[in-house]
């Protein structure tokens, strides 16, 4: 095959690389995207949509969230341990971010929380059909469409192979390969990295993380994203920063579950781990970053959600108490059938048994701590929580049989981090001095969120991925003309 001759690469087509596309075109710039998959998307196509701070929505529904409101709840989160410029530049471009979206033919719904205790920073891309999964794909096609428009050239199952600098340093070309096998340079004065992490390379999640896939964590696997341009920007010259898996909570362990056995057992009900003790007020469950925190710190990474049939039949007549985004019918009238088909299939996630000793058992617990553990919870129910303090409303005697179990695990969106960039998303290197011509952005480069993912802001992946994808365009198109 040819070589080609741009100006800009963008290498990936997710949702910060066809912004960076899109922005970098739409400032004068010439771009060619390459992307491994035959679609381009990546892993927001099963999203729903980005944070904004300060939109219309926001004060139209009359929700008070500021740009300093959202900054200094960040920063408290992280402890300072993340770059306060970038988060400040991701912020405060945010609600204009949205408005671009617009212009490009995006719908909202509006802006939502992902839980009772999250701000309402989540804009949900409009879909026609109801708000669920993988809305974010209309998103994704109205980038891929503007950027063609502008005259990007898309090539689709293009792998990036290298980036070559020349003598002084500076980005000359990308080295790719196409179906075929056939490799070619595209010549280029400037690359934007937008590989969306490593979240599908076991080996890479247990050399970089320590941590096993499918046994100590259950993050989500799209195929492809294998940490290839982490290994580009890692030789180029980057500094070689923590990769972290987006924290989140697996419950099931990989197993499929309908949404109502799903629904139910995220409730606030009662959570122990293996030594049949509580570890947390329940209530805070909702927040799956939390949830995830608390798993990851106990015995063999897991820990059990609980509730009785008369807990679970009050859901099944008047609605569960707590919905989400994500599971948002308080319907779940098919829970008792699914459950027993789940257990009949023989799972060795989710659990049932008519006694508290029978589960402890199942559990590998100890039944006499795990029936102390029951009894002092239902003394709780009938007054307040001495333990954990959860709110009275979520308090729910496990008295009747059979008693349902669902095992929780880490889990998580992918990987994030590993590439040091600056607040106008250049790649640096260990003197922090920035690779004439090489930018990252979207989880590539997303150090913001130290150890645990901001889930009190949701939107956040999707929002960062967006905004540090319009900025590389910007700041490479820039950088070209000059």
């Amino acid at each position: 095959m040819e070589n080609l001759k741009t100006q800009i690469v963008v290498i990936a087509g997710g949702p910060s690389g066809l912004s960076a596309a899109c922005q970098a075109a739409e400032d004068g710039a010439d771009v060619i995207v390459i992307e491994k998959a035959n679609v381009a998307g990546g892993a927001a196509n099963m999203g729903m949509g980005p944070l904004g701070i300060g939109t219309r929505y926001q004060q139209q529904q009359m929700i008070d969230v500021t740009v300093e409101k959202a900054f200094n709840m960040f920063m408290d989160y992280t402890h300072y341990n993340v770059d306060a410029r970038l988060v400040k530049r991701y912020f405060e471009q945010s609600a204009e971010t949205i408005e671009w979206l617009e212009e490009k033919g995006v719908e909202f719904e509006g802006a939502f929380r992902y839980f009772p205790q999250s701000e309402a920073t989540w804009h949900i891309v409009k879909t026609g059909n109801k708000i669920g999964p993988r809305a974010a794909g209309h998103m994704n096609k109205a980038l891929l469409k503007d950027a063609q428009d502008r005259g990007v050239n898309v090539l689709l199952e293009t792998k990036g192979l290298e980036i070559i600098k020349d003598d002084e340093g500076k980005v000359c070309g990308v080295r790719a390969q196409n179906a075929q096998g056939e490799e070619f340079v595209i010549e280029c004065k400037a690359a934007i990295i937008c590989t969306g992490g490593a979240g599908a390379n076991k080996q890479f999640i247990q050399d970089e993380i320590g941590l096993e896939q499918g046994r100590e964590i259950y993050n989500f696997a799209i195929p492809g994203i294998m940490g290839d341009g982490l290994k580009m920007a890692w030789a180029a010259g980057a500094d070689h920063l923590p990769v972290r898996i987006e924290q989140a909570a697996d419950l099931g362990g990989g197993e499929e579950a309908s949404g109502n056995v799903i629904n139910v057992m995220k409730q606030p009900n009662l959570i122990v781990n293996k030594f049949g003790k509580r570890i947390m007020n329940e209530e805070f469950s909702q927040n799956t970053t939390y949830l995830g925190n608390v798993a990851n710190h106990q015995k063999d990474k897991t820990i059990y959600a609980i509730c009785d049939t008369a807990t679970a039949k009050g859901y099944v007549k008047n609605g569960v108490d707590v919905t989400s985004l994500v599971t948002p019918d308080p319907d779940v009238s098919g829970f008792f059938d699914d459950f027993d088909e789940l257990v009949a299939n023989g799972s060795k996630n989710f659990f049932k048994a008519d006694t508290i000793e029978e589960l402890a058992g199942m559990l590998g617990i100890d039944a006499e701590t795990l029936e102390e553990t029951v009894d002092e919870y239902n003394d709780f129910c009938d007054g307040r929580d001495e333990e954990f303090f959860k709110n009275y409303r979520y308090l729910k005697k496990l008295r009747k049989g059979p008693f349902y179990a669902a095992a929780i695990h880490p889990g998580g969106y992918g990987t994030v981090g590993g590439i040091r960039i600056n607040e106008n998303c250049e790649c640096c290197d260990k003197d922090f001095m920035p690779i004439p011509g090489l930018y990252a952005a979207g989880a590539d480069a997303c150090n913001i969120y130290d150890d645990s993912y901001m889930f009190l802001l949701p939107g956040n992946s999707m929002g960062f991925a967006v905004n540090t994808g319009r900025i590389a365009g910007m700041q490479a198109a820039e950088y070209v003309e000059e």
